[in-house]
């Protein structure tokens, strides 16, 4: 993930909790991806170290175990760099201009200049992350199979000149669960409409609050549709199917009001993120115990690496040792 700061709910559901489930099943490697922040945001790097700590602390207690992943920082790990460059020498320039989201953030990101070689080829920099630890399995939504695709495409571009030294990666689809923002709009930091992991249970219920609900029932007397509200459908998510559909009926036969079941949403979410919050007000308190973990994070990160760009070199023959 980019240090963008804060994590938000859609963050957990969408990426988060899919981690913590894999980290039981595969050796996993976990980074801040600093140097891709760069390619967007280089004309202000003064958040980049504090979004990270943020960003951390929210892994951590989100359910993240550095016991059984590799958690670490892009940048501390050079090799990535190193890796990148050889990437670059043999990958065509039209794969990468080929790029959906290359094409899409161009159009539609207005506010930052992106005519720098950073952002045409920071697929390439993204296949030298995923190859470095020579990863069987990348985590991704279906929107992001595009990137694992080129990265396979790199690998076995590199492989014929040099021989089998990486695995293709494959996408490992997951489920990502997308979730509307306050606003009735996705989730999203850009919409300033998200509840954030950190959030205090009084600032959840306010949040809450200002959620939209059936636009049709103008009176509390009047019946609802709770399959056209947004404080419904996200209530389900996140309580037992008979809980949901009893406030349901309540909805639809005016026995409840529109209050009431952002009162219920908002009880929902703050059982709901009641570990995360623990854990969160740990290492919120104890930040040089996750600057500890990225320091070992990053010590065993390089370890993997180096291994790994021995064998690079010497599959290139530009090894000196």
């Amino acid at each position: 993930m980019r240090p963008t700061g804060r994590l938000h709910l859609g963050n957990y559901e969408g990426a988060l909790k899919n981690w913590v489930k894999l980290q039981d099943s595969y050796q996993s490697f976990h980074f801040v991806a600093d140097w891709h922040a760069l390619t967007s945001d280089y004309a202000d790097t003064s958040k980049i170290n504090e979004n990270t700590m943020a960003m951390v602390t929210d892994w951590l207690a989100a359910g993240l175990d550095p016991n059984k992943a590799t958690i670490f920082v892009q940048s501390l790990v050079p090799e990535h760099a190193e890796l990148h460059i050889y990437f670059s020498n043999v990958t065509p320039l039209g794969w990468l201009e080929r790029v959906p989201t290359y094409k899409e953030q161009r159009e539609n990101i207005t506010n930052k200049d992106l005519d720098n070689y950073a952002f045409l080829g920071y697929p390439v920099l993204q296949a030298a992350d995923i190859c470095m630890y020579k990863a069987d399995y990348v985590p991704v939504g279906k929107d992001q199979a595009a990137h694992v695709e080129l990265t396979r495409e790199i690998v076995r571009r590199f492989n014929n000149f040099y021989g089998d030294v990486f695995p293709e990666p494959e996408a490992l689809h997951t489920e990502v669960l997308t979730l509307v923002g306050t606003d009735g709009r996705k989730m999203s930091k850009s919409y300033n409409n998200t509840i954030e992991l950190a959030d205090a249970p009084d600032v959840i219920r306010a949040k809450v609050r200002q959620m939209i609900t059936d636009r049709t029932r103008v009176k509390r007397a009047d019946p609802g549709h709770p399959e056209d509200c947004d404080v419904c459908r996200m209530h389900r998510l996140f309580v037992p199917v008979a809980v949901a559909d009893k406030f349901d009926d309540d909805c639809r036969s005016a026995r409840i009001g529109c209050v009431d079941r952002k009162n219920a949403l908002a009880d929902a979410l703050i059982e709901y993120l009641a570990p995360v919050t623990e854990r969160l007000n740990h290492y919120r308190e104890n930040q040089d115990e996750v600057r500890d973990i990225l320091m070992e994070g990053v010590k065993r990160a390089r370890e993997e690496a180096g291994r790994v760009m021995s064998e690079v070199r010497k599959a290139m023959k530009i090894a000196w040792f």
